[in-house]
């Protein structure tokens, strides 16, 4: 007896939205589920949306800890952890770090996640 509902084995691909949908690969499920944790925690969000949002297209790590509440060495631990998933680059100028988001990563993410089977492609 399959512990499956029914309704669920007769299901075709299409019936659940993923009729051109290929499955991913180890490598871009790894590096999705890195960009999705990083994600996964409020302050990230955060500090990610203020760099994203800064006029300038970067912010100084000195300019971060004030509006997140957070020592420098833990808005730094942050930022490592997006740094690490592709989502923002650093470049150190003198004693202060500098952060520009990674455009288009969440694109890309996504597009791996959902991509089409090389049959399908149009």
């Amino acid at each position: 007896m399959s512990s499956t509902p029914a309704n669920v084995e007769t299901q075709s691909p299409a019936d659940r939205g993923c009729a051109e949908c290929a499955p991913i690969d180890g490598a871009d499920a790894e590096r999705i589920a890195k960009v999705f944790k990083a994600l996964g925690d409020p302050t990230r969000l955060k500090l990610l949306s203020m760099i994203t949002a800064s006029p300038a297209g970067e912010m100084c790590a000195c300019d971060l800890t004030e509006p997140v509440g957070l020592s420098q060495p833990t808005v730094s631990h942050h930022m490592k952890l997006l740094v690490d998933a592709g989502l923002a680059t650093r470049e150190q100028r003198g004693r202060w770090a500098y952060y520009r988001p990674v455009p288009d990563i969440l694109d890309e993410a996504a597009k791996a996640l959902f991509r089409r089977e090389p049959d399908h492609e149009r």
